[in-house]
């Protein structure tokens, strides 16, 4: 994994020297209405991230890629990461903390990590599953080229009820489009 620079902050691949300060992060207790639940600890936070220092599935056909967020001021404000299937395809996700929404900072981030897997991990698909109400990731994932699955896509992911399965077949050819726009990656 590399670093990735982007035009106003820094993709660095997590490691367990980020769980104390990413614990604070994670503990925002606004990123957590729609999604999952904040660390029960730092020590738990430390657990979850040596395991995906290996940035390997367990049974070694996935890739595990994990970046934290920093921002130029050194201030860590979130996480991306994918999961890398041998076929070609990815899972994304990200979290940030709500003092950075609506700034642009996670469409950079996202970005930045999109360019990085179609570059350099040959993604050609990308998938996320979103809760229905979570308009803001829902934007967010349409100005980067995802639309929302059929239902039958939706059953072969298993996505469950009051969720959305958004995908994006050909992620090389949103950030073509996107820097032709003026948009960086």
């Amino acid at each position: 994994m590399r670093v990735i620079e982007a035009a106003t902050l820094t993709l660095e691949p997590q490691t367990v020297a980020h769980a104390q300060e990413m614990f604070v992060v994670l503990s925002d207790p606004a990123i957590y209405e729609y999604e999952n639940e904040p660390p029960p600890s730092p020590e738990w936070l430390r657990a979850r991230f040596s395991k995906l220092e290996s940035r390997k599935s367990p049974d070694g056909q996935d890739l595990w890629l994990n970046w934290v967020i920093r921002l130029a001021t050194t201030e860590l404000i979130g996480y991306v990461q994918a999961t890398v299937h041998p076929n070609g395809r990815a899972a994304i996700a990200y979290e940030l903390s709500s003092a950075h929404w609506g700034r642009g900072l996670a469409r950079q981030a996202v970005q930045a990590m999109i360019s990085e897997l179609v570059e350099h991990n040959q993604v050609r698909s990308l998938s996320a599953v979103l809760k229905r109400e979570n308009l803001r990731s829902l934007r967010l994932l349409e100005r980067l080229g995802f639309s929302l699955a059929s239902p039958e896509r939706h059953v072969e992911h298993q996505v469950r009820p009051g969720e959305l399965l958004m995908l994006c077949e050909d992620p090389a050819s949103h950030l073509v489009e996107g820097r032709r726009n003026g948009n960086r990656t």
